[in-house]
């Protein structure tokens, strides 16, 4: 059997129960699980050495949309609100297919495998021209990354009062119908899965009542997670009150959508209730602090949820809206926010790179995964602390998220190696980025 040691790092970030960090720890892997932890191990098989590296769990990312990344700061849509910023972009993805999600994924993928991400959730809720979730498997399949795709849905257009335009949503039979199938073809409830799927209705104001209601009785019927995007600025408190006479939180919990197997995106605007009601139900929090930031939403109350004992993760969000993939990035953002809005000491650098690893997965339901523990899988980030970024730094831990590096050295998913030496390792990352640049320039002209 394979056998690869990450042998004398300076830092062995282990996420375990006791939050250990070994100094000159080496991390054996064995079969893609992680067979030993400590110092002083000895492998027959290769060696990797690490020297003048921290060495963390494979960084979880909870929330994206990896088909956005063919429209990055696209005018019109750079300084625009939420609701703005989507009917920006609504009629240039109405003319998307499946090469340019596939295409977009890989390329958000990558992005996120060089930030040092090794498992990421996906939010496709819409399928012009033909596209189906498995272009988006089929680009992690190639990438290398562990995958929890989700079947997004719009169903409400213009005409019916949503914000989407009628050509980019489906009849809810045919959602559900659909969301049955990619379950059934692709889920992986097995240890060591590399592809989970969820269901994923985008968000309240487009999808009626009764299909959050029947998604959440077909993922629980098929043992699957559900995934939407929740309270994530005043514009959708707004609607929620105005629509459906209560707060998002009420609204959630009132269609079976609380509860361990459930997450949400964003949660900006919780009041003290909700959370106490995500705490009580377990239910989870994609945290996206860059895309906050960027549409103006405003900044998440994750030490009060932390406090509380809410499931909070990471996510980039879409790179439309972020405009980045960058995920030690969004830690030290996190970071900083609660920062902003509390004080120095409201969340410290091990906090956000906790919640950037551990965080994830235990938002996404991977007990399996988030920490560098026998048993394991092998999802490990290596990163070198010894270049100009981190230079003069006396904590190599503190550093990753104070100062960088931004980039991963070695990243391996499954024990296997997906960036080697801060490169793809996987795919041919310039000639994937030259067909994203045609396919973006002919959306453009």
């Amino acid at each position: 059997m394979d056998e690869v040691l990450i042998r004398g790092a300076a830092a062995v970030v282990t996420m375990d129960g006791a939050r250990r960090e070994i100094a000159g720890g080496d991390v054996l892997i064995r079969g893609g699980v992680i067979a030993g932890v400590g110092t002083g191990l000895v492998t027959t098989g290769e060696v990797v050495e690490a020297r003048g590296c921290v060495v963390t769990p494979g960084l979880v990312n909870t929330h994206h949309h990896l088909y956005q990344t063919l429209t990055r700061a696209v005018p019109g849509g750079q300084d625009a609100l939420l609701f703005g910023w989507l009917k920006t972009l609504y009629p240039i993805w109405a003319r998307f297919g499946p090469e340019e999600v596939f295409v977009s994924a890989q390329v958000g993928l990558a992005e996120l495998a060089l930030s040092g991400c090794s498992l990421t959730s996906d939010h496709l809720y819409l399928y012009p021209g033909g596209a189906r979730l498995e272009d988006t498997i089929d680009a992690a399949g190639e990438v290398g990354l562990r995958f929890h795709p989700t079947r997004g849905a719009m169903s409400i257009g213009e005409s019916d009062g949503g914000l989407p335009p009628d050509a980019l949503v489906e009849r809810e039979a045919d959602i559900l119908e659909d969301m049955v199938r990619v379950v059934d073809a692709f889920h992986d409830a097995g240890e060591g899965a590399m592809v989970r799927v969820g269901l994923a209705p985008c968000s309240p104001f487009s999808v009626s009542r009764d299909l959050m209601r029947e998604a959440a009785v077909l993922a629980r019927d098929k043992g699957v997670m559900l995934h939407t995007h929740l309270a994530e600025n005043d514009e959708d408190i707004a609607y929620s009150l105005a629509k459906f006479g209560c707060r998002p939180g009420q609204y959630a919990e009132d269609l079976g959508w609380t509860g361990e197997d459930v997450w949400h995106a964003h949660c900006v605007k919780l009041d003290g209730a909700e959370i106490s009601l995500f705490a009580r139900s377990g239910t989870g929090v994609a945290h996206c602090p860059c895309s906050n930031c960027r549409l103006g939403s405003g900044i998440a109350p994750v030490r009060a949820m932390r406090d509380a004992g809410v499931k909070v993760g990471l996510g980039v969000d879409g790179s439309a809206s972020n405009d980045a993939g960058n995920l030690i990035g969004e830690a030290r953002q996190a970071m900083l926010l609660q920062r902003v809005a509390l004080g120095a000491d409201a969340m410290g650098a091990r906090e956000a790179l906790e919640i950037a690893t551990l965080g994830g997965a235990l938002v996404l339901g991977r007990g399996d995964c988030g920490s560098l523990e026998v048993g394991k899988r092998a999802d490990i980030a290596v990163w070198d602390v010894s270049g100009v970024e981190a230079a003069g730094a006396w904590d190599p831990v503190a550093a990753l998220v104070f100062c960088g590096p931004m980039r991963v050295r070695d990243l391996f998913v499954e024990g296997r190696r997906v960036v080697r030496d801060g490169q793809m390792a996987t795919v041919d990352l310039g000639r994937v980025v030259e067909t994203q640049n045609r396919l973006a320039a002919r959306l453009m002209g």
